[in-house]
């Protein structure tokens, strides 16, 4: 089995941008560790709703209030909101936001784009026929929750050159588990990312800045648009974990409204299916709270 630091060309330059979080007064990095400080921590800014919190080099604010949000709907969760071009971010429950789980349905965004980047997959349209399954392109596939359609992509990518690429992305643990499970790494684990690093990958997606062709990037952008307004796009991938405990329930993506681009990543511990239920609908609730998405 690899571990992080095995394969990883091109992203030496990454590291020093990860997320580093805590509660107000401590500094917990995503490799484990805290370091708490005492009378002297800052104060919040005034005008400022929430208390600052460490973030590596990005201004941040725990929303304690916006905790009520999951109380209310009977849940456990988190939420990471950055601002990519204010450099800045909300976390509402920051201990879990740097925990990682499995991506499950969220993994089918690197996927895509290592199948287009390799060539295994010409465009977004061609049909692919796995072996159990319905015959489905990209394009029909991304959406739905079917499984059998990626895990083919993945076959045909094979163990070698996804390590690779996840390594490039920098994509959570980075840990596709041993070669005859290529099918599952992503649902059952080993693989695993947290909703901080959600957020990272988003957003170098977002803005077209990952290792891959523009034109990728843009079709894949076009796979997960969800609603377009006057003023907003909205972009999004639910994902759901299977026979990992608790079971990860994910929605992922970005608002781009009027000039300003904010990428986000709700995680909930699923325990029934109402509960997956939930995810889209505190998701928009959220970023309503926050001014990124209008009001319905």
């Amino acid at each position: 089995m690899r571990t992080d630091t095995e394969h990883a060309p091109g992203r030496a330059g990454r590291a020093s941008g990860r997320f580093v979080l805590g509660a107000a007064g401590c500094v917990i990095t995503l490799l484990g560790g805290a370091a708490c400080g005492g009378a002297d921590d800052p104060e919040p800014a005034q005008g400022t709703v929430g208390n600052p919190i460490e973030l590596g080099d990005v201004q941040t604010v725990e929303r304690e209030d916006l905790e009520a949000v999951f109380a209310e709907a009977g849940v456990e969760g988190t939420f990471v909101l950055f601002d990519a071009g204010a450099r800045s971010a909300v976390v509402v429950n920051p201990d879990a936001a740097g925990e990682r789980a499995v991506p499950a349905s969220t993994f089918k965004l690197p996927n895509t784009l290592i199948a287009l980047q390799t060539g295994e997959v010409s465009d977004v349209d061609e049909v692919i026929a796995p072996e159990s399954g319905d015959e489905l392109s990209l394009r029909e596939a991304l959406p739905t929750s079917d499984v059998p359609v990626h895990q083919e992509v993945a076959d045909r990518i094979g163990y070698e050159r996804m390590s690779t690429w996840v390594d490039r992305f920098d994509y959570g643990n980075r840990n596709i588990g041993d070669e005859g499970a290529m099918g599952r790494f992503w649902l059952e684990g080993p693989l695993e990312i947290s909703a901080l690093e959600q957020a990272t990958f988003v957003a170098e997606l977002a803005r077209e800045e990952l290792p891959v062709d523009v034109e990728h990037q843009r079709a894949l952008r076009d796979l997960l648009l969800v609603e377009e307004g006057p003023r907003h796009q909205l972009f999004g991938r639910t994902g759901l974990g299977v026979d990992v405990d608790p079971v990860p329930g994910w929605w992922v993506g970005w608002v781009e409204r009027d000039a300003e681009l904010h990428t986000f990543a709700l995680r909930l511990e699923v325990e029934d299916e109402e509960d997956a239920e939930l995810r889209e609908s505190l998701g928009r609730e959220l970023l309503v709270a926050l001014d990124v998405l209008p009001a319905a």
